[in-house]
């Protein structure tokens, strides 16, 4: 069951309330597609992150791996998203060449743009990993989607990563033209911690007054410092990120955990979010940060900015980009997709 609350601003606009987005039962069980690809995940011998290290984290199966591999035994065909054109670059920023991948519709454009930010907690994962979700957004929002990488923690601190991702902005901003992309209509999305990157940079856009985003597109985001919130304790022990895990990813990114704190990383708390561009909150119900993410699609719908909140019952952190073998996947794609072809025709 998918969840849809579009949280509209007041100007001259009603509230729309499709289904109650509830909170999540303490013994929320994922449904059967999203369970075979647990079970994948688990006959890969993946093992919970705060059990590794850095090194054997970034080796290990994910799931998207697990994913992929509940596909190819059920002889899905990765068409048509597999025919979305890509090529690699590379984008310059202070911090050095970031990789980048660009997705292309078919078309002649010049194309809708997405500047898509992976997750991973800031420290695992790559454009590879998170290859399935810019595809499905170039295919069915037709438009140029540019994923770009970031230095990865315990190498590169925080804020390196929110440093990296306004460079790849501003870089997007004054360049996309010459890859095919209007530079008119720039979206950002991102992933878990890649959602956090992406509101970033709308935020960072609107305080500088650059040119802005027309759109956020933020999948279960990290957007608070709240490790006690209730989805944190409906799903302490949840697969594939538990409370623990997340304890790991912050014991590597951050020199303090009182860092924290920053308004970067705890969005929740800010009083800023007036003016932002409008967006889409996807959540998971087995998810620690499912509290967080609706909790900050709250905040902006009282800050006056149009939200779309979509929340996924039966799933789990890292879903949405299993819409070849999880059809809620599918169906949050779809939605957002949508959402994202309205903002660029406005």
């Amino acid at each position: 069951m998918i969840r849809t609350r579009s949280l509209l601003s007041a100007v001259g606009l009603a509230l729309v309330l499709l289904t109650p987005v509830a909170a999540a039962s303490q013994d929320a069980k994922p449904d059967p597609q999203m369970q075979a690809v647990l079970d994948a995940l688990k006959a890969l011998e993946a093992k919970p992150f705060h059990t590794l290290s850095v090194p054997e984290a970034r080796t290990q199966a994910s799931p998207a791996d697990a994913a992929r591999t509940v596909q190819r035994d059920k002889a899905v065909s990765p068409d048509p998203e597999a025919k979305v054109a890509t090529r690699d670059i590379a984008i310059p920023s202070p911090g050095g060449a970031l990789p980048a991948r660009v997705y292309l519709p078919e078309g002649k454009g010049p194309f809708p743009v997405v500047l898509y930010f992976h997750g991973g907690g800031w420290v695992v994962a790559d454009l590879n990993t998170y290859d399935a979700t810019p595809r499905a957004i170039s295919l069915g929002a037709k438009a140029l989607v540019l994923s770009v990488d970031y230095h990865h923690a315990p190498e590169s601190k925080f804020p390196a990563q929110h440093e990296d991702a306004w460079a790849a902005y501003l870089w997007t901003v004054e360049n996309i033209h010459t890859l095919n992309g209007d530079a008119r209509r720039i979206a950002v999305a991102g992933e878990s911690a890649g959602g956090n990157l992406a509101a970033n940079v709308a935020l960072m856009a609107k305080e500088k007054k650059t040119t802005e985003p027309v759109h956020q597109l933020l999948v279960y985001p990290i957007a608070g410092k709240d490790l006690t919130t209730p989805s944190y304790q409906q799903n302490a022990d949840a697969a594939p990120l538990g409370k623990a895990d997340m304890e790991w990813f912050i014991s590597h990114v951050f020199a303090s955990k009182d860092q924290t704190a920053d308004p970067r990383i705890d969005l929740v708390s800010r009083s800023d979010l007036s003016g932002l561009p409008p967006a889409t909150v996807v959540t998971a119900e087995i998810d620690p940060l499912r509290s967080e993410g609706q909790a900050f699609a709250e905040k902006m719908r009282a800050a006056g900015v149009a939200v779309n909140l979509i929340d996924v019952t039966g799933v789990t952190h890292e879903f949405f980009g299993m819409g070849k073998v999880v059809d809620k996947a599918k169906q949050a794609v779809d939605a957002a997709n949508a959402d994202l072809v309205k903002a660029f025709a406005e």
